[in-house]
């Protein structure tokens, strides 16, 4: 039997460190499953393994692809599904690790199956979002998809405000001249390995302060460079995340830098309960404290396989 052990949490929760023991002790290799470091412009701002980090374990999916490129959740499912078989030839475990929770599910559970879209349709509904801003991609989904885009309103209303998610449904309906939501919840397929759902927590405050830290940190290593650098770029898809939005922000004069600092701080912890909400869904997840020794979590892992 092959063996998925799978690490979730909020950002900052120690899951690279975790990851990296896990790793070493089952002598096997790690599947990034964050979908901000697969970026290779974005270093400090999505918090990236250090090369220490990096030389510990050998990782797969940490910054492979450019943010020119247009890569969706699809691709990745099917790029890091064929990783994993890859991996499991030679060892019965792999690491996946991520705060990414629609990441995680497409390897765990499938991801629905879409049609291939024109490569003019994506260009143009981007060239309207770049002309038009969000109001653009909410009402086209409004009225192509009206049923999803009610569900969204009421489930997880922050979904309308993000380009990237907002863009792939406004795609997919022009495209097959169908509804978005006519894709979802088919039939999924079946995987050829054992999850074991690993989840890091810590109380609010604990978490609140780690972020805190963790974007002192990012800012004292250069994320302000590293985002002025990007700036000229801001439109792109990949960099409509926090950390990079806030700097922008103020680059366009419309934030202080201190003020800037402190919505990039507020805006990870919002970001932070979010993953939680996602991740705590799944009741098949054993969640431990973060503080937790790392041989206790071994222990466990090794009782479920």
């Amino acid at each position: 039997m092959k063996h998925l052990i799978t690490i979730v949490g909020p950002t900052a929760i120690g899951k690279t460190a975790l990851s990296i023991a896990l790793a070493q002790h089952f002598k096997c290799e790690i599947v990034s499953c964050d979908s901000r470091q697969f970026f290779k412009e974005m270093t400090i701002g999505t918090a990236v393994p250090n090369q220490e980090e990096l030389n510990s374990a050998k990782h797969h999916f940490i910054q492979n692809k450019s943010i020119f490129e247009n890569y969706t959740v699809g691709d990745y499912e099917k790029e890091a599904l064929a990783k994993i078989e890859e991996l499991f030839h030679n060892n019965d475990f792999v690491i996946l690790i991520g705060g990414s929770g629609l990441y995680v599910d497409a390897i765990l559970k499938g991801f629905d199956e879409f049609p291939e879209i024109n490569p003019l349709i994506r260009s143009e509904v981007n060239s309207n979002y770049e002309k038009l801003g969000i109001n653009y991609l909410q009402e086209q989904l409004q009225n192509l998809d009206p049923d999803y885009y009610q569900k969204i309103t009421v489930e997880n209303p922050q979904t309308l405000q993000n380009p990237q998610r907002m863009m792939r449904f406004v795609e997919v309906c022009i495209g097959s001249q169908k509804p978005y939501s006519s894709f979802l919840n088919q039939k999924k397929n079946n995987r050829n390995f054992n999850p074991v759902l690993i989840g890091l927590d810590a109380d609010r405050p604990v978490i609140y302060n780690r972020i805190n830290q963790r974007v002192d940190l990012m800012m004292n290593e250069g994320l302000l460079g590293e985002a002025q650098t990007l700036y000229p770029n801001k439109s792109l898809n990949a960099l409509q995340t926090v950390g990079y939005r806030e700097l922008f922000s103020y680059f366009d004069g419309d934030f202080s830098l201190p003020f800037a600092i402190e919505e990039i701080k507020k805006n990870t912890r919002r970001f932070s309960k979010r993953q939680l909400t996602w991740f705590k869904r799944n009741e098949a997840t054993k969640w431990f404290d973060y503080a937790t020794p790392k041989a206790k979590i071994i222990s466990f892992i090794e009782s479920k396989i």
